[in-house]
């Protein structure tokens, strides 16, 4: 079994079924047998594809931190400037559509930081993603300490405002924070002149 090479597209597919299994279970009792069953797979097939429990934890991580950033990138990609990109981000991971799939991201965030040197990559990308693509929305002109200050606090404050709501479920209250946040990237945006 040991010798047999790993299946790279079946391994990506039972990949992505296991990040589904662990976004609607969470991943705090997280085992191979009701993994397995879940899945209509053998409990070795698992062990093959992934190797140890937690080599299949770095993975989900990786695979849920991804289809995060793609969800959310598509969206800043398609917008003018850092407000408006700003306010697309924060529309989308707001969704309670995807309430679980962020539930899961904190969860495992905080795995992460229980064991940084296991999920180093995952905590190198967590803030590197976004950070790249928010640099960028704020256009080539912007002074890069500049974008690169302003970038983490709207990633800071899109994740607080989203743990605050996916924490209490006040969605009015945490609504109304996030409209003010955003309201003060679209003053920045507007020229001198027009800020009064």
């Amino acid at each position: 079994m040991a010798g047999r090479p790993v299946d790279h597209q079946r391994r990506a597919e039972l990949l992505d079924a296991v990040v589904d299994y662990t976004v609607e279970h969470g991943f705090s009792d997280l085992s191979w047998r009701p993994v397995a069953a879940a899945l209509g797979v053998s409990t070795t097939s698992l062990v093959h594809r992934f190797g140890t429990k937690e080599q299949m934890l770095v993975a989900i991580l990786g695979r849920l931190r991804e289809r995060i950033f793609a969800a959310t990138s598509e969206t800043l990609g398609d917008q003018p400037d850092l407000a408006t990109a700003a306010r697309a981000v924060w529309r989308r991971t707001s969704d309670p559509r995807r309430g679980a799939e962020f539930r899961l991201f904190f969860a495992v965030y905080g795995r992460a930081l229980q064991a940084p040197e296991q999920f180093a990559g995952f905590l190198d990308r967590v803030i590197a993603d976004w950070m790249n693509a928010l640099r960028e929305a704020q256009g080539p002109g912007t002074d890069p300490a500049t974008a690169t200050r302003t970038a983490t606090l709207v990633i800071a404050t899109i994740r607080g405002l989203l743990l605050d709501l996916l924490a209490t479920g006040d969605r009015d209250r945490v609504q109304d924070a996030a409209e003010s946040f955003l309201a003060t990237l679209e003053h920045e945006r507007r020229p001198p002149d027009a800020r009064r």
